[in-house]
This record gives structure tokens, sequence and C-alpha cells, in this order.
């Protein structure tokens, strides 16, 4: 039986940061459903392990362990990985509410641009898509990224540059379209 000490201590310091935890799973699988196991993995994992937790940043302990449990849980499914692609628009719990005065080609426009950058964020390769997304989706520190991701901050600063420029090039195109 769990010590209820410690199960009130889990709760208050961890629980608040499930949607961090689903929203980076979700990002880096792709996929509602790949997401959600991945989390309920990590959150068991950070529950066992939680007792020896000192840290000062909980969210950013445990977006590590969802990190740490994604890369295992992708080990295992690698050949097997589902087909099924995130789309924002149908698997996000945060839709924009329209601006009252946005008529609806306005809408439509934000609409398709929004669709398109989450299309080229998925496109980015793993190690830079996990980097730009807890930066700008996230709003993580360099110093929180680094302990996330377990690299030096440096290399955080790279991959994220890095990842901006791709991710840049990606939307280039599609910029001179509109």
């Amino acid at each position: 039986m769990a010590d209820p000490i410690v199960a009130q201590r889990f709760k208050a310091l961890v629980l608040p940061h499930l949607s961090s935890a689903f929203n980076l799973a979700r990002w880096l699988t792709r996929n509602d459903h790949d997401a959600q196991d991945v989390v309920q993995e990590a959150y068991l994992r950070a529950y066992k392990f939680f007792p020896g937790f000192r840290g000062e940043d909980p969210r950013s302990w445990l977006l590590a362990i969802v990190r740490n449990t994604f890369y295992t849980w992708y080990q295992q499914n690698r050949g097997q990985a589902s087909a099924t692609v995130f789309d924002e628009e149908i698997h996000s719990a945060e839709t924009a509410a329209p601006h009252p005065h946005d008529n609806p080609e306005a809408m439509l426009i934000r609409s398709e641009s929004q669709k398109r950058v989450h299309q080229a964020l998925q496109a980015l390769p793993l190690e830079f898509r996990e980097v730009v997304m807890l930066r700008e989706l996230e709003e993580l520190s360099y110093k929180q990224i680094a302990a996330v991701v377990g690299i030096p901050m440096g290399t955080v600063m790279s991959r994220l540059g890095r990842g901006r420029q791709l991710l840049a090039k990606l939307l280039a195109p599609m910029d001179q379209e509109a």
C-alpha cells in the first residue's frame, strides 16, 4: 500500500503537469492513442520513483520521464508504429476561439496556416522536433530542456537553432504561395 503522504505530494507536484506530459508525448508519438499509453507508463514510473525525487522542478523531471518512456516505447514498437498522423485540428484539446470580428475567410486562412506549421513541425527530425516543441510550445528554458533531454545547454541551443532553420525552410515554399 502506498504512503498517503507520498501520494498526496505526488498529486500536488506532478499531476498538474499532465497536459504538458501529454503534449510532449503527442508530439513525439504523433498519435493520441500512443501518447496516452506513453503518458500512462510515464506516470507509473514517476510514481514508483517519486519517493526519491529531490528536485526543484517537478515539470522538467516528469517531462524527462515522459521522453525516456517514449524512447523505450519507440524501441519496442518501431516496426509496429501506427500510421495515424497527429492532426492538431482533430486532436487538440485547446482550439483557439475565433475572434468576434473575423470573417470566414480570415478564419480559414488562420486554420490553414496553423495546419501548415504543425505539418512542418511533424516533418522535423525527432531530435529537433522535441527541443523546438519544448521551447516554443511548452515554454521551457534552455536549462530545463537540457535537463529533460539529457544534453548540455549548448547542444540545446544548437539543436534549437538548427530546428528553427529547418522549420523556416519547410515553411518557406508555403509562405511563397500565400
